[in-house]
This record gives C-alpha cells, structure tokens and sequence, in this order.
C-alpha cells in the first residue's frame, strides 16, 4: 500500500507567506499570529464559540470518557477543539483559487495603522 504525503506548511513559513502577502514585518506578524492563537485559546477554552465570518466557526466539543477496549484502565472525560469552515470558505477551496491575490481576502492598507493596534494604541479611521 502506497500512501501519498500531504504537503505541510510549518509554523515558520506560514508567517513569512502571510508577512510578505500583507507587506508587514515578520515580527509584527508572529506577534499577531501569537495573540490570535491565545486569544482563540482562552475563548474556546471557557466555552466561547469563536465565529470568523468568511472563514469558520472554533468551538469546545466534551467527549465522555470510555473503556479500553482489551485493558483494565478507563479514559478519562475530555476536551477537543473543533472547527466548522463556512460555506463561503468551502465555495473557495472549491473554486481552487489558491493564488489568489490578498486583495481578495482583504488586507491592512497601513501598516503603520495596524501596528498601532498591536501595541494597543487607539486606532482612528484613516480620512
């Protein structure tokens, strides 16, 4: 039996794509891709739902605990992260456009705006 490798793309080169994508600084990308995965931690932990409109819903699934099948030992209650892509995300890995530009998604125009937000200054609208 031949199994096939699904191309994989780490932690690292996930944030250097989005970094030259949105035309931001890898260290403002990594600082907001940490404070993402945290804040989706913490909300999905105290059994908050987190809905990306466009993108999916992240949500707490409980699993009881059961038997082991052939052993003496019980498994424990326990806790999964789940996610549900939207149909508008599913419509877009459908159409296969996997290059598309980050027009498309949308983007920060400023980065000096966004950097503003990250370091948790007030963010006034561009006039």
């Amino acid at each position: 039996m031949e199994t096939t490798k699904t191309p994989r793309v780490n932690k690292r080169e996930f944030i250097s794509r989005v970094a030259t994508r949105s035309q931001l600084p890898i260290r403002v990308v990594n600082k907001v891709y940490e404070s993402l995965l945290g804040e989706l931690t913490g909300a999905v932990s105290c059994g908050e739902a987190v809905v990306l409109t466009s993108f999916g819903r992240f949500y707490r699934q409980d699993h009881k605990g059961h038997k082991v099948r052939f052993g003496k030992s019980n498994v424990e209650d326990y806790v999964v992260l789940k996610f549900s892509a939207s149909s508008s995300f599913n419509r877009r890995l459908a159409s296969s456009e996997y290059d598309a530009p980050p027009e498309t998604y949308g983007t920060i125009g400023d980065a000096g705006e966004f950097e503003s937000v990250i370091e948790g200054r007030e963010l006034r609208p561009a006039s």
